[in-house]
């Protein structure tokens, strides 16, 4: 289990410096309430089902060899980013919940043992 003195998973400090920036200078911090943090994220996840809805498993598997690599990224960037949004609007230690999430995954999911 990590302890408080290991080193970070997750260092977003600089990525929360942009992001806080980028909103700031739109004047977009009183837009950015959870609420609507949480519809755009749903949105933003919603187009990128869109991409992988209909495809057979295999195709969706090889979509990154496909003209559509590019709009996944792009989707995928976009979901990051408003997560991240929500993170620091809520002020939730992203590291620190990752870290207690694994932990708490490690104890609910142990290995499997050999019979």
């Amino acid at each position: 289990m990590a302890t408080h003195s290991d080193p970070r998973l997750l260092d977003t400090a600089q990525l929360e410096a942009v992001l806080a920036e980028f909103a700031r200078v739109r004047d977009w911090d009183r837009h950015h309430t959870p609420r609507n943090l949480l519809l755009a994220l749903t949105g933003e996840v919603g187009e990128l089902v869109e991409i992988f809805q209909w495809k057979p498993d295999a195709q969706a598997e090889g979509i990154m060899n496909t003209d559509e690599a590019e709009h996944v990224r792009q989707e995928v960037a976009d979901v990051f980013l408003y997560l991240m949004r929500l993170v620091m609007v809520l002020g939730i230690d992203l590291d620190d919940a990752v870290r207690k999430k694994i932990a708490l995954n490690a104890i609910k999911y142990p290995p499997k043992t050999e019979c």
